[in-house]
């Protein structure tokens, strides 16, 4: 007896280690095709270059005689659409487009986790400005303006369409943050 008691006694020692332990939960895999950028020349007063995962651009809006313009980039695959607000700059105006413009980022601050700023400037082709990454939970993942001071100021946001939760859209504001970034350093003044 005491020869089946002793091996069970060790096995039971032995085999009684760790506590069993859950499996990590698993993250969600996207893979996004590698970009393929081309020039968009559509009537405004700039052009850029865009991915073509996107849709063709077909919402131009037009006010104030033309010294304003909206253009929407949809990417209907991310859920994602980028919004260019183009205005013409006139004496009295660039201090406020500045303003309205970095204070459209200040107001995501209470939903932000962080928000990271990044000067740009593209001397030979007249243009400067600013892009913010913002992280968490906010309404828009990327914000930017781009101006040449005295003819042209452009800005730009990215929103999804659906609730933000950062985990979730994480890989898709990254994919369209750098689509952004290709917008300011292919951005060029017409007239």
């Amino acid at each position: 007896m005491k020869k089946i008691i002793i091996p069970l006694f060790v096995f039971f020692l032995v085999g009684c280690g760790n506590d069993p332990l859950p499996k990590p939960k698993a993250f969600l895999r996207l893979d996004y095709p590698t970009p393929i950028y081309n020039r968009v020349d559509i009537p405004v007063p700039f052009s850029f270059e865009k991915n073509t995962l996107s849709k063709s651009i077909s919402k131009i809006k037009t006010e104030d005689n033309g010294t304003s313009y909206s253009v929407d980039i949809e990417y209907p695959k991310l859920k994602g659409t980028i919004y260019l607000t183009y205005k013409k700059v006139t004496e009295t105006n660039l201090k406020s487009l500045l303003r309205d413009a970095q204070n459209l980022t200040q107001k995501h601050t209470q939903k932000a986790d962080e928000i990271q700023s990044e000067f740009f400037e593209y001397p030979k082709k007249n243009v400067y400005g600013m892009f913010y990454e913002v992280g968490g939970n906010a309404a828009s993942q990327s914000q930017f303006y781009a101006t040449d001071s005295t003819n042209h100021f452009l800005s730009g946001s990215l929103y999804f369409y659906a609730k933000p939760n950062y985990d979730s859209i994480y890989p898709a504001a990254i994919y369209l943050r750098n689509d952004i970034k290709r917008v300011m350093e292919s951005l060029e003044w017409k007239y």
